[in-house]
């Protein structure tokens, strides 16, 4: 059986900061794990949610991804070729086909450059390496186009990033980003630097994009509500790892992991008798640091399920229904290995 190629997948990824110690001499004394052994597919077309607290290694996967931050181990697979393997020059061509919004507006636009030299930049530096051929009038007229698909007027082009809202800032990014006509989007929380009332302009905007140019988007995020509107599927990050995966309807309304669970029980219901009448999952202890060595399930401290195993086996990424993965020993089957083969 033939299966459709995914347009990105994520194979074992993992991501390690060394610990040091020492002033003139540095030893390394054990490994931060920002992304341990991680696995994932986004399908063309798709906008898939990454999730999770701060810490738990959402933008650490995004950069990976992004090829702006180097791996320990796994792959990176865009199209089938293997991201992290490719020579130099075959890697800024291949760049053109993802790109990213970043978090922050204020400090991911060059303050020196005006609002038309900063979404032209991408196109001017694939033009000086022989990627694209086009003449500057050729620039002028696509940037000016990207600003109206953006909701920038075109009488902004020569403003500069502080003459502009954090909203509008956003849009040059967006507008920056879809340049070079990408395949994929990494959006790494795009609108948690904005108000509230800028926020779901800018998702619609998004959304729209997606409809009109085909777009592919990874969302990371840690509002729940935003990604519930914007992604059709979702990833749930915990301490570097995968906690469960799922169609965003089916997460939301048949959650399994306790850790999902409980962080939707901290998402705001705009119904007052309902909200009332709902409890809250509190969660026991901080987050353990990614630094510290265990052989279980990284939520096991926290987790109000916790059994024996947990703290010995670290639990399976596996199917618990159609599209729905978890990784819990709730779920586990007979003859599952303590290792996460996903």
């Amino acid at each position: 059986m033939n299966t459709i190629q995914p347009l990105l997948e994520v194979k074992n990824l993992k991501v390690y900061f060394p610990i040091e110690k020492g002033i003139v001499i540095r030893k390394r004394i054990g490994w931060l794990k920002a992304v341990d052994d991680v696995s994932f597919l986004v399908q063309k077309g798709e906008a898939v949610g990454l999730v999770g607290e701060s810490g738990c290694g959402k933008s650490t996967t995004a950069l990976a991804i992004a090829q702006l931050q180097r791996i320990t181990n796994g792959q990176i697979l865009f199209e089938g070729r293997n991201l992290s393997a490719l020579p130099p020059s075959e890697l800024y061509a291949e760049r053109r086909n993802f790109q990213m919004v970043f978090q922050d507006p204020y400090s991911s636009l060059d303050p020196r450059m005006t609002a038309f030299d900063s979404i032209a930049e991408p196109l001017r530096i694939q033009v000086r390496r022989g990627s694209l051929n086009l003449s500057e009038a050729d620039i002028r007229k696509k940037v000016l186009d990207l600003m109206d698909k953006a909701g920038l007027s075109r009488t902004f082009a020569h403003r500069y990033p502080h003459e502009f809202s954090g909203g509008q800032r956003q849009r040059i990014g967006i507008a920056r980003a879809l340049a070079l006509s990408p395949k994929l989007v990494i959006a790494d929380e795009p609108v948690s630097a904005l108000d509230v009332s800028i926020q779901s302009q800018i998702l619609n905007l998004m959304k729209d994009l997606q409809a009109e140019l085909g777009l592919t988007y990874l969302f990371i995020a840690h509002n729940l509500a935003v990604v519930e509107y914007f992604c059709g599927r979702i990833v749930v990050m915990y301490l570097g790892t995968i906690a469960e995966i799922a169609p965003s309807e089916m997460l939301y309304h048949e959650p399994l992991h306790p850790y999902t669970k409980a962080l939707l029980s901290a998402v705001p219901i705009p119904d007052p008798p309902r909200e009332r009448q709902r409890s809250r999952i509190l969660l026991k202890g901080d987050v353990p640091s990614p630094s510290e060595e265990r052989v279980g399930c990284p939520f096991f401290e926290r987790c109000p399920s916790a059994m024996d195993i947990c703290n010995a086996q670290r639990p399976l990424l596996r199917e618990a229904g159609a599209g729905h993965m978890v990784a819990c020993h709730l779920y586990a089957r007979e003859g599952d290995s303590h290792a996460n083969k996903n």
